[in-house]
C-alpha cells in the first residue's frame, strides 16, 4: 500500500513539477529559520548550565542613591562584612571591576601577549569551580603571589614542561602557578589567567570605593529573598546609619536627602539573560546575552515558518480539485477515509523530509555568515538539537498535512465523479482567509523594517556633540600607575613633534563606554551620581565639545589645577543651578587624603553623548587631571591630519614602543568607530530585518503567484466565454486581480495593529528615537500593492491570450 501511494506521489510531482517546488522552497526556508533559532536559543540557554554552583551563585549589583544608576560593583568592607555576619553566605569572591585584562606574560626568556587575564581571590572556584587537571584542588589563590592557568594558556606558554610551580611574570609581579583547570563552555567568564591578589591596600576599609565585582555563593536551599533582606541590613547599618548620624541627621532625612544604596543579586543560572540591567558596569566578562533579540529572532522565525505553513496549506488546498476524481475513484473501490487521510499525510511527510534536507543544506552554508552576524561559533550537533529536529519534523507534518488531508478525503464520492466540486467553496473562502494572514505578515515585515532602518538612521546621521574626526584613542599602558599622569604630559611635546599629529589630550573614560568613576554629593538638599571626566587641558577644544556658558579650564589659571571645574547641562538642570558660574561645590571624588574637595564651577559643558543613544546624558564633572591626587586614565587621545596618516601611525608605533611600554603592542582605534559599536545591536536587527523582509516577500511571492495561477486555470472557461462575448482586455485584467487588491489591502489592515504596538514597545528602549509616522506605513501599503498587482496581473494577462476554441469547442 506505501508503495502505491509512493508511486501516485512521483506521478503527482511529475504533473505539477512547479507547484511541488514551491512547497518544498517555502517549507524548507520556513524550517531554516526556525533551526537558525533554535541554535541561538540554545547557546544562550547553555551559559552556565555546566556549573553545579549556578542556583546558589549570585552576582552583587547595586543601584546607589537617588541617580537610579545601576552598578556591578562593589566594596570590599560590604562584602568581607556580609560573610562574616551571614550564616546564608557559604564564600564569596572578589574581582578586578574589568573582569579582563589582555597584558604580556613573562615565563623565563619566552614573552607573548595574553588575553583573557583575570584578577580574583581564593573565592575564584568555589563560583565558578573549573575542574583542575593539575596542581592544588583548594585554596588555589589564596596566596597573593599565586595564579591559576587554563589547559590551553598550559600548552600554549609551557609547551611539554609541566607548570606547577614554575614562575611567570605579569604586570611586573612574579605569581607562581598553582593550577591547571579546563575551561567549560560556554560560562560567564573563561579566563585564561586567574591571578590571586585583587584587593587593593587603600580600600580595605573604605565603603565608599565601589572599585571591585562582587560574587556569593550561598548555601544550598537558601531563599534569595532572605538573603536579600540580609545584606542589605548589612549595607543600611554600615553605611546609612553611619552616614545619618556623622552628618546630625535622622536616618528619614538623611534618606529623602542623599537616598539609599539598594543591593540587587542577580542569580547565576539565569542572570546572562533576565538579570538586572546595568548600563554603569560589565554584567558579565563574556557579555549579557540579548534577550531581546533572542525574542526576536524566535518571533520572527515562527512567523516565517507559519507563514511558510500557510503557504503549503493554501497551495494543497488550491490543487486539491485536481485529485478529486482520484479520491471520488477510490472511495468507490473501497477506501476509508482513514486511509485517505493517511495517504495525504504520508505525502505531506515525504514534502517534509525534503522541505529539511533542503533546509539542513540552507543552514549549513549559511552558518559561517550567521555566527559573523551573532559574533558566536555554532554548530549543528548535539543530541538536544537533533531531538528538537524531530520535533519540528512531526510538528510540521501535523500542522501542514491534517488540514489538507482532511478536507480532501470529505469530498463527496458521486457529486465529484459528476464533476461537481462543491466542498471547493469552502475550500476558496480559507483560502482567501489564508492569503489575507500573509499580506499581514508581510506588511508586518515591511513596517518592522522602515522603523528599524529609521532608528538606526537616525542613530548614524545625530548629532553627538562632540566631533571624533581624525581622532584616534591609543591605550597608554605605562607600567607604573603612580607616574602615569607625569609620564603623560612630558611626552605630549614630544608627540606633537610628529608629523602629522594636529593635537593630544586625554581624558579618564571611552566614547561609547562612559567615564571610568562616578562620585556623588548633596548641594542644597539634592543628590546626584555624576561621572567624573578627569582630563586634560584642551581636550574639549580637540573633540569640538561646545561650552554654553563661563570658560573651559586653562593653563593660564592656576587654581584650574586645583579647586575649579565644569559640569554639562544635564547637572545644571539637576541641581536647578539658575546661575550656576561661581557657584562652589563640595564634591565627593576626592580621595582619603584630599577628602571632599571643594570646587567652583567656571563653565558650563553643552550635553553631549559619550555612551550610546540608548541612554541619556548623564549629569558630568569636568576637573584637570591634576586636580585630583588620583587618576584612572587609560588612554591617550591624538587628532592625525589625514594626509600620509599611514606614515603617521607608523612614526607613533616607533615611538610608542620604545617609550610607553615595549612590552605592549602599539594599538589605536577611531573615535568615530569606537562610538558606533554602541549601535551594534541596532544595526544587527536592522540587517536581521532586511534578510527575513527578503524571506518573508519571497515566501508571499511563491504563494500568491501559485494562489493566483490555481485561481485563473480554474476561471478559463469563464474568460474564453468572457472574450467570445467581447470582452477587452484591460476589463478582463481589472476583474481577474481587483480581488487581490482587497485582500491586500485587508491584509495590512491587519498587520498595522501589531507592528505598531510592538515597535513602539522596542523604540521605548532608546533614550533618543525617532517619531512613527505615517510614511512606514504609506510605504508598505504601496510596496505590497505594487508586487500583488506585478504578479496578479502578469498571471492575468497570460491567461487572457487563451485561445478560445481550445476551452468552447466542446461546448
Amino acid at each position: 500500500m506505501i508503495f502505491n501511494w509512493f508511486k501516485i506521489f512521483i506521478y503527482h510531482l511529475r504533473q505539477s513539477k512547479l507547484f511541488s517546488l514551491l512547497n518544498v522552497l517555502g517549507l524548507s526556508i520556513g524550517v531554516a529559520s526556525v533551526i537558525f533559532a533554535i541554535l541561538y536559543w540554545n547557546n544562550e540557554h547553555a551559559y552556565d548550565q555546566w556549573n553545579p554552583e549556578k542556583e546558589n551563585t549570585y552576582q552583587v549589583l547595586n543601584k546607589i542613591g537617588m541617580t537610579g544608576n545601576t552598578w556591578a560593583s562593589n566594596s570590599i568592607p560590604f562584602g568581607e562584612t556580609c560573610k562574616a555576619t551571614i550564616p546564608e553566605i557559604e564564600s564569596i569572591c572578589f574581582f578586578n571591576n574589568t573582569w579582563y585584562d589582555n597584558a604580556p606574560i613573562k615565563y623565563g626568556n619566552k614573552k607573548l601577549m595574553a588575553d583573557k587575564i583575570t584578577v580574583a581571590d581564593n573565592g575564584f572556584f568555589d563560583v565558578f569551580p573549573f575542574p583542575i587537571i593539575q596542581g592544588a584542588k583548594t585554596n588555589i589563590l589564596k596566596e597573593d603571589s599565586s595564579v591559576a592557568i587554563s589547559e590551553e594558556a598550559a600548552k600554549l606558554l609551557f609547551k611539554d614542561e609541566d607548570p606547577i610551580g614554575k614562575s611567570i611574570n605579569y604586570n611586573t609581579k612574579y605569581y607562581t602557578v598553582k593550577a591547571v583547570y579546563r575551561l567549560m563552555r560556554p560560562s560567564s567568564i573563561e579566563p585564561n589567567y586567574v591571578f590571586g591578589g585583587v584587593r587593593r591596600e587603600g580600600d580595605k576599609t573604605s565603603w565608599g570605593n565601589f572599585n571591585y565585582g562582587l560574587m556569593v555563593k550561598a548555601k544550598k536551599g537558601t531563599d534569595p529573598a532572605v538573603l536579600l533582606k540580609k545584606m542589605q541590613n548589612v549595607n543600611f547599618v554600615n553605611r546609612t546609619l553611619k552616614d545619618a548620624k556623622e552628618s546630625g541627621q535622622t536616618v528619614e532625612k538623611f534618606l529623602k536627602e542623599n537616598g539609599e544604596t539598594i543591593v540587587i543579586i542577580d542569580q547565576l543560572k539565569t542572570a546572562r539573560l533576565h538579570g538586572t540591567k546595568s548600563s554603569q558596569g560589565i554584567n558579565f566578562p563574556e557579555g549579557k546575552g540579548n534577550l531581546q533579540l533572542l525574542y526576536i529572532m524566535v518571533g520572527l522565525s515562527i512567523l516565517i515558518l507559519v507563514l511558510s505553513l500557510v503557504n503549503y496549506i493554501n497551495l494543497a488546498t488550491a490543487s486539491a480539485i485536481k485529485r478529486a476524481k482520484e479520491v471520488g475513484v477510490r472511495k468507490i473501490v473501497g477506501a476509508s477515509k482513514g486511509q485517505i487521510i493517511s495517504q495525504f499525510i504520508f505525502e505531506t511527510a515525504i514534502i517534509v523530509a525534503l522541505a529539511i534536507i533542503f533546509a539542513l543544506a540552507i543552514v549549513e552554508l549559511s552558518l559561517p555568515y550567521y555566527n559573523t552576524f551573532l559574533k558566536k561559533t555554532l554548530t549543528m550537533n548535539g543530541s538536544e538539537f537533533y531531538l528538537q529536529l524531530i520535533l519540528i519534523f512531526g510538528l510540521v507534518i501535523i500542522l501542514a498535512g491534517i488540514f489538507p488531508a482532511i478536507y480532501i478525503s470529505n469530498f463527496e464520492t458521486l457529486k465529484v465523479l459528476k464533476g461537481n466540486f462543491s466542498r471547493s467553496k469552502s475550500g476558496i473562502w480559507i483560502r482567501n482567509s489564508m492569503l489575507i494572514f500573509q499580506f499581514g505578515i508581510a506588511a508586518f515585515f515591511i513596517i518592522g523594517a522602515l522603523i528599524v532602518n529609521s532608528q538606526v538612521d537616525y542613530m548614524m546621521k545625530k548629532d553627538l556633540g562632540f566631533s571624533g574626526d581624525q581622532v584616534i584613542r591609543i591605550p597608554f599602558n605605562y607600567p607604573e600607575r603612580k607616574q602615569r599622569t607625569d609620564k603623560y604630559l612630558a611626552m605630549k611635546q614630544e608627540i606633537l613633534k610628529i608629523s602629522g599629529v594636529q593635537n593630544i589630550s586625554t581624558f579618564a573614560g571611552t566614547f561609547g563606554n562612559s567615564t571610568n568613576s562616578s562620585s556623588g554629593f548633596n548641594h542644597n538638599g539634592i543628590m546626584v551620581q555624576p561621572r567624573n571626566v578627569e582630563m586634560d587641558f584642551g581636550f574639549l577644544e580637540m573633540m569640538k565639545i561646545k561650552i554654553v556658558q563661563g570658560r573651559d579650564l586653562s593653563p593660564q589659571f592656576a587654581s584650574d589645577t586645583v579647586s575649579n571645574m565644569l559640569i554639562n547641562e544635564t547637572l545644571v538642570k539637576t541641581l536647578n543651578l539658575k546661575n550656576p558660574i561661581n557657584t562652589v561645590i563640595t564634591s565627593g571624588f576626592g580621595d582619603e587624603k584630599q577628602g571632599n574637595l571643594k570646587l567652583k564651577i567656571v563653565g558650563v559643558v553643552k550635553d553631549f553623548h559619550i555612551t550610546g543613544l540608548q541612554d541619556k546624558v548623564p549629569p558630568m564633572v569636568f576637573v584637570n587631571l591634576k586636580t585630583l591626587k588620583w587618576n584612572n586614565f587609560n588612554n591617550v587621545y591624538l587628532k592625525v591630519s589625514p594626509n600620509n596618516l599611514s606614515e603617521t601611525l607608523d612614526k607613533l608605533k616607533i615611538y610608542w614602543e620604545k617609550n610607553v611600554n615595549p612590552d605592549y603592542p602599539f594599538d589605536y582605534e577611531f573615535v568615530n568607530k569606537g562610538f558606533a559599536k554602541t549601535y551594534e545591536q541596532q544595526v544587527k536587527q536592522k540587517d536581521l530585518f532586511f534578510i527575513l523582509n527578503l524571506v518573508v516577500i519571497t515566501i508571499a511571492i511563491f504563494g500568491l503567484f501559485a494562489l493566483a495561477s490555481f485561481s485563473m486555470e480554474r476561471r478559463l472557461k469563464e474568460i474564453a466565454i468572457r472574450k467570445t462575448l467581447g470582452a477587452e482586455t484591460d476589463v478582463l485584467l481589472k476583474e481577474l486581480s481587483k480581488q487581490y487588491i482587497i485582500f491586500c489591502f485587508t491584509g495590512f489592515a491587519i498587520g498595522i495593529v501589531p507592528a505598531y504596538i510592538l515597535l513602539q514597545k522596542w523604540l521605548e528602549d532608546f533614550a533618543f528615537r525617532i517619531n512613527v509616522s505615517t510614511v512606514p506605513f504609506s510605504i508598505a501599503l504601496v510596496s505590497l500593492l505594487v508586487l500583488t498587482l506585478l504578479i496578479v496581473l502578469a498571471k492575468a494577462y497570460q491567461v487572457t491570450k487563451i485561445d478560445v476554441l481550445k476551452y468552447l469547442k466542446y461546448e
